[in-house]
Formats: C-alpha cells, structure tokens, sequence
C-alpha cells in the first residue's frame, strides 16, 4: 500500500452510517463500497473491528445478530459494508428468507461495489454459503478477498497447510481467482495484508498515473 494511500488513517476515524433492511433503504450508491460477508459464526464482526482500530461492528457470542446490512462511512467517496451473518443464527423461516432476498438485491444491483471480503473460520472453509459468494463474485466480476480468520487457534504450520489446500480448491474446484490470507483478530494478524487489499479497492490507480509509470 502506498504511503500516499490515507486509507488506515480513513479506517481509524471510520463512522457509523445507517443500517438498512431494504434496498431501498441504503445510503446513495455512489462512491466506492467493499462490503464484508461471512457465515454468523466466522468472525466478519471481529475482523471488521479489528481493520477499523474501533468498535463498528457489533460482536455477540451469540451467532447471527448482525440482521442488517450496516454501512461504516471512511470518507465522502468510500464506505465499508457489513452484510448480515448466515448459518448458525436461530431465527424464523421468514427472517432467513428476506435476509437472503434483501442481500441478493444489494449484491446484483448495487454501483458502488468494487470489492468483497469474505471472512471464513479457517478450520471450516469453503461451507456451502462461502461457496456461492465465491460463485456470485466470480460471474459477477466483482474481486473477492477471503480471509481465513481464527488462524490463531492453529498451529502456523498447520495454518499454512490448510491455506494452501483452500486455495488449490478455490482454484481447481470453484474456478475463483480470488485472493486468499491468514487472520487473527486477537493476535493482529494479516492486518497489513488486508489494507493492502482494500486500499487497491478503494483507491485504484488512475489510467493516467499508469501512462505516467509507463512512460
């Protein structure tokens, strides 16, 4: 990430927005947006915490809380996005069903987004839900990023080995050339990984500054 990029300074002073149960709801869909998903159990709150130096998302021992799609504001071009959990939350049929419409709409329809972060517990990758997010960005042509959060309850070797098989599976199984790291929450690990990411996103180099390199 270049040191031009102001993006940690951007994640520190982040803000909340609003939250939305609808499309329609949503702030304006201009800018530029990366939007964090995960099972209700992987750790996507922690790990958006954690990014942010500051509390943004909500974190509960009980999986499935975050029930809406949360907007963080970084600036006036650029949010981050915390779309509700899935898997382990204990709700209603009819809960689960417009979570699933309500993220289906955000995820085909909005403008703004140029990137997802899937976070996934790194000893139980690739669940059926990771997958067809794996899926969507991929015939979508939106770039996705998964982190592999919990690394540390693993030995690093361990850790390294079960990396290198999701991102063969990823790869040979699921067609997806997304970018795959390790990530611990508690122990701060791949934070600087993950901004390196997320500044690409959020601030992408201009055709004319590649002319500029170029010549």
């Amino acid at each position: 990430m270049s040191s031009s990029t102001p993006l940690v300074s951007l994640c520190q002073q982040a803000t909340f927005i609003k939250s939305a149960s609808l499309v329609s709801q949503c702030p304006p869909d201009l800018g530029l947006e990366v939007a964090f998903a995960g099972r209700s159990n992987a750790g996507k709150s922690s790990a958006l915490n954690t990014l942010t130096h500051a509390r943004l998302a909500r974190t509960s021992k009980t999986p499935g809380r975050t029930q809406l799609i949360n907007f963080f504001r970084l600036d006036d071009e650029r949010r981050l996005v915390d779309l509700p959990g899935y898997g382990y939350a204990k709700v209603p049929l009819e809960l689960k069903a417009h979570w699933q419409q309500h993220l289906d709409a955000y995820l085909t329809g909005r403008q703004s987004l140029v990137g997802l972060v899937l976070v996934m517990d790194l000893r139980h990758p690739l669940s059926d839900f990771d997958c067809m997010m794996l899926e969507w960005a991929r015939k979508s042509d939106i770039p996705a990023h998964v982190l592999l959060s919990k690394a540390d309850k693993m030995a690093f070797g361990a850790a390294k080995n079960a990396l290198l098989k999701v991102q063969t599976r990823m790869r040979k199984e699921l067609r997806s050339n997304a970018s795959v790291q390790l990530f611990s929450s508690p122990k701060r690990m791949g934070i600087d990984e993950a901004h390196a990411r997320l500044a690409q996103w959020l601030f992408p180099t201009e055709p004319d500054e590649l002319e500029a390199g170029e010549s």
